[in-house]
């Protein structure tokens, strides 16, 4: 453990330590263009240093190996983004009966809310009472994004992309001085073995996370996209990609889900079939999420649950989807950084080997 050399009044110390978590927060929150995408490529740059490190081995030219996994990345994106495009222009055709299937629902919910406050009134009448007039409703419908506002944020998308590309590119390329710099900067000379030992182990940790949940992910993408062929949903492939894909954003990500699909549901089935994709994503996500999930991951991660929700919702406010994104790996390296997990720090595979219940 690292050497603890208390100093000063505690609660001076918790004072500053509030105020620069404060301040802290509040920069990242104001500067979420510049920060979002540089942290997102710091952690891309984690999940993605052990590839490196076998490209490395390769015996290449310094440089070759970050490049190679940003081509890579860059090629994986683009591919993502040509599938997805079906779905986008198909959403984008099918807005108006969305909007019309949205709007007769609305009406029908107001039709009883009206069916009841007349019901209302006429208890008051009896009773001798009556509500003030004057309370009108109040409708209307959100601006659509119109194509001017959309052509204003698109230098905004490419500066990130460029940033987090950058980020990437230059941490993979300078990730072990970074961690020699930091090590030596953070502790004493002693203490630097043991930090850098801790690095190069929340890397595997982080890594090995992150690969688990992809495998999972993309298991229960294939299920769900099978599912919505067999009932007869248009377009299941990019349903599946889409559930595997945004199932990385705990939460957030299958509620967008399950959103979807429900209006959806409401433009190609009829009755009560128009809830079965909704229910069918939510049965297995219940089980990915109850049974697969624990029994995978959890042989390597065992993290408070309570730290998993918090660490989220921080992220997600700060900066939304990318937030989610990042929260869990980051949540994992400030875990093992501050030596929570039960790691052999000496032994020769620096794999995470938490136990089932150890938590901070």
């Amino acid at each position: 453990m690292l050497d603890s050399r208390p100093s000063g009044d505690p609660i001076l110390r918790v004072a500053v330590i509030v105020i620069a978590m404060t301040l802290g927060f509040g920069a990242l929150k104001l500067a979420a263009d510049i920060f979002a995408p540089m942290v997102l490529g710091v952690v891309a740059g984690v999940i993605f240093a052990p590839l490196t490190d076998m490209i490395e081995r390769w015996g290449l030219p310094a440089g070759f190996a970050p490049a190679i996994v940003l081509i890579l990345g860059i090629s994986g994106l683009a591919v993502l983004i040509v599938l997805a495009e079906p779905l986008v222009w198909r959403m984008v055709d099918a807005l108006p009966s969305i909007k019309w299937e949205v709007r007769s629902v609305i009406e029908e919910f107001k039709s009883l809310v009206r069916g009841l406050d007349s019901v209302n009134r006429e208890v008051e009448e009896a009773l001798g009472t009556e509500m003030p007039n004057g309370q009108g409703e109040q409708g209307g419908e959100g601006p659509m994004p119109t194509l001017s506002g959309t052509l204003y944020q698109a230098p905004v998308v490419l500066a990130q992309i460029l940033i987090f590309g950058g980020t990437l590119f230059f941490f993979l390329l300078t990730r072990k001085g970074i961690y020699r710099w930091l090590a030596r900067w953070i502790g004493t000379s002693r203490d630097t073995a043991i930090i850098l030992q801790r690095f190069t182990t929340a890397e595997h940790l982080v890594a090995r996370y992150f690969l688990t949940i992809t495998v999972i992910n993309t298991g229960l993408g294939v299920v769900f996209g099978t599912a919505m062929a067999v009932i007869g949903m248009p377009g299941p492939i990019i349903w599946g990609i889409a559930a595997a894909l945004l199932n990385f954003i705990l939460y957030a990500g299958p509620a967008v889900i399950v959103g979807g699909l429900l209006l959806a549901g409401l433009i190609v089935f009829d009755g009560l079939m128009m809830l079965a994709p909704a229910a069918i994503f939510l049965t297995i996500n219940m089980i990915e999420a109850q049974f697969v999930t624990p029994a995978m991951v959890g042989k390597h991660v065992a993290v408070n649950p309570l730290l998993i929700f918090v660490s989220l919702v921080i992220w997600l406010w700060l900066w939304g989807p990318i937030g989610g994104i990042v929260a869990i790996p980051v949540l994992v390296m400030v875990l093992v950084m501050l030596d929570v997990f039960d790691i052999d720090d000496s032994a020769d595979d620096p794999g995470p080997q938490a136990p089932p219940n150890h938590t901070s």
